[in-house]
């Protein structure tokens, strides 16, 4: 007969390990991380369709009488992406470097005294009770340094998910990979207008609005750069 609080605490470890992540990677024991299979974005759980600002639709009346359709770049067919489901290249190239440095210096002293030899021509029979001196000194020294490099340089495709009021495209793109046990995700996601795509039908990263940029991944070097969630918590718990 099982016991009641033997089954009360394998409940309590399997919502526990459920919770940190832990049955994930005990099922990837052995054996290098399984990539994600290829699905439609917009049917994640997580996925919410975009509500921007839109100013009124003006659509542009054609003209009969020309052979030149708006927006195109060639006479008979743009090959650009322009509905959802078109592909597009995406090329994220960041280069960041900063570095500031702080310094601050402050010094103070004062020096005060005071005396009452006499109190209506009576002598005082305590002179030092009758006198008061202070001296105070203060020093502050302050440095402060920042440096920090980044670079990031992707190229990868994406999909149009949605198509906005106003004719710009909700981009994402996502790309999986693996090596030996280290699995790499790289994700991209952000609102491009049309005209900024180029005519081999790309966009670069600082022509995305709202752009979400997400270079990581899991597996056993992560796993061993990555501190424990015991670890985790104290560091986020304990104040000193």
């Amino acid at each position: 007969m099982i016991n009641r609080s033997t089954t009360i605490a394998g409940l309590a470890l399997c919502s526990l390990l459920s919770g940190c992540g832990a049955l994930s990677r005990l099922s990837d024991l052995g054996r290098p991380p399984s990539m994600t299979p290829i699905t439609d974005p917009t049917a994640a759980r997580d996925y919410r369709p975009l509500t921007m600002p839109m100013p009124p639709l003006q659509q542009t009346p054609p003209d009969l009488a020309s052979l030149w359709r708006p927006g195109s770049r060639a006479f008979f067919k743009d090959q650009r992406a322009a509905q959802v489901g078109d592909l597009l290249t995406v090329l994220v190239d960041i280069t960041d470097n900063a570095d500031f440095e702080n310094n601050g210096t402050a010094t103070r002293t004062g020096s005060e005294g005071m005396g009452v030899p006499s109190l209506f021509g009576l002598k005082q029979k305590l002179l030092s009770a009758a006198s008061v001196s202070t001296n105070s000194t203060n020093s502050n020294v302050s440095t402060g340094s920042t440096k920090r490099t980044e670079t990031v340089t992707l190229r990868l495709a994406g999909t149009i998910t949605q198509v906005l009021p106003n004719g710009n495209f909700v981009v994402s793109a996502r790309q999986e990979v693996r090596v030996n046990s280290e699995l790499r995700i790289l994700q991209v996601s952000g609102i491009v207008r049309p005209q900024d795509i180029t005519g081999d039908n790309t966009i670069t990263h600082d022509r995305m609005a709202e752009a979400r940029i997400s270079y990581g991944g899991k597996g056993q070097l992560t796993d061993l750069q990555t501190p424990r969630y015991g670890q985790q918590l104290m560091d986020i718990v304990l104040p000193f």
